[in-house]
Order: C-alpha cells, then structure tokens, then sequence
C-alpha cells in the first residue's frame, strides 16, 4: 500500500538501523536530509492534475519570502536517511512519477537516488531554482529561477518548463530575461504569488492574454486542500 505520510516511517526505520551511531555523512548522495513523503496530486505547471509521489529534500539557499515550506530550509533539522529506504517507500505508489522538491534538491549530489529510482521504472520529475550545479537524470524538469539566486547558466537549456513566480509587474520582466535563455520548446507559465493572487491575476490574465507563447499556472493543490 502507498503511504500518504511517511517521514515518521522513514525516520523510525533508519534510526533502528543507525541506532546509538552518530548520523553520517551523505556519502556521496547515498544519505539525503528527508523532510517529508508523501503521495498526491501535482498542482501547479505542466503536470497539474497527475498523481505522484513527492520527497521533499531540506536545505534551501535561495529563501524566498513567500516559501510555503520554510521548515525546510534548515537541513540541520533533518536527520540523513539512506535511500534505499526513500526508494522502497516510493516504489510502492501505483503511480510510477516521483517529484523531487525543496527546500532546494540540488545542494545534494542526486545521482545516487535517481539511478535508484530509475531502477525500480520510475520517471523522476525535479522541481528547482537552478541555483545549484544539476545532478541527477530527470524526465522533466520544472525551472523556477529567482532574483535572489540566479540559476546557473547551464541549467537553462536542459529545463522542460520554466515557471515564474509572479508576485508585481516588475516580475514579467524577470519573466521575459529567464524565457531568452530557455531553450525553444520550454513550456512557459507565469504563476502568481499566492497571498498576491487577487492583485497579480489580472495583471497575468491580460499579460498572457498578449503575449500567448506563456500560459498561467495556479497552485491547484490549495483549492483542492491537499499536500
């Protein structure tokens, strides 16, 4: 059966296998700061609406203000669980999609956990800022660069969508930078700001009402009032 939540699991089976040890080190990737699993519906971008299996990793430096998982921030807070514990609990979901998430996933070395997944058949889809080197095989990557940390450079034309944060008008032309150093067929979606929805939308609505290359995305899991 798919679990829902499982850090509490998870934790609990490493620290019977690591008990009275001190937490080691990632090891090259083969330990990762988990924060949280769990199974849902993707909300936001391209693959809004499909089931997936989520593993939030911790440990973020970008820190944006309107982060609705700031708990995550400090991998500190998150003892290292070895994958193989991840990728058993994630293999067991119907829905073979893994979403790798933050927090900011790429401060840690990801190729371990993904050849893992890859092994058990499942597509692995990576949400990120871009403000750290990319690691890891992916079947989609979804690009959310923010000012605060440009992404790298090399990031850029491996992204599959990219997704901006639209918080006032001066953001779509953060928009507009980031869409040059895309590649050609890059989805584009300008998202807005949650607690800014209600003065940004309209201002969204008409941007990509004028300039149809961008669609909008939403953060559909809080209508739904899901993880």
């Amino acid at each position: 059966m798919c679990p829902v939540r499982t850090l509490g699991y998870l934790i609990r089976s490493y620290r019977r296998v690591r008990k009275n040890q001190e937490y080691p080190e990632l090891e090259g990737g083969k330990f990762l700061p988990l924060v949280e699993s769990f199974y849902t519906i993707q909300g936001e971008g391209f693959n809004t609406g499909k089931p997936a299996y989520f593993i939030r990793l911790g440990g973020c430096d970008v820190g944006c203000s309107w982060c609705d998982s700031k708990e995550s921030w400090n991998p500190q807070k998150f003892p290292p669980v070895d994958i193989d514990v991840i990728v058993k609990e994630a293999a067991k979901c119907p829905a073979k999609a893994i979403v790798l998430t933050g927090g900011e996933p790429l401060n840690y070395p990801l190729d371990s956990l993904c050849n893992a997944l890859k092994n058990k058949g499942l597509q692995i889809f990576l949400e990120t800022s871009g403000s750290s080197q990319l690691s890891g095989v992916f079947d989609w990557i979804c690009l959310s660069p923010k000012k605060n940390k440009k992404p790298l450079q090399n990031i850029y034309g491996k992204a599959n969508e990219l997704k901006v944060i639209i918080e006032s008008s001066e953001d779509f032309k953060w928009a507009e930078y980031n869409r040059e150093l895309v590649g050609e067929r890059c989805l584009l979606y300008l998202q807005p700001e949650w607690s800014r929805m209600k003065t940004v939308m309209p201002l969204i609505v008409d941007y990509v009402k004028n300039n149809p290359e961008w669609n909008v995305s939403l953060q559909t899991h809080k209508f739904m009032r899901i993880p």
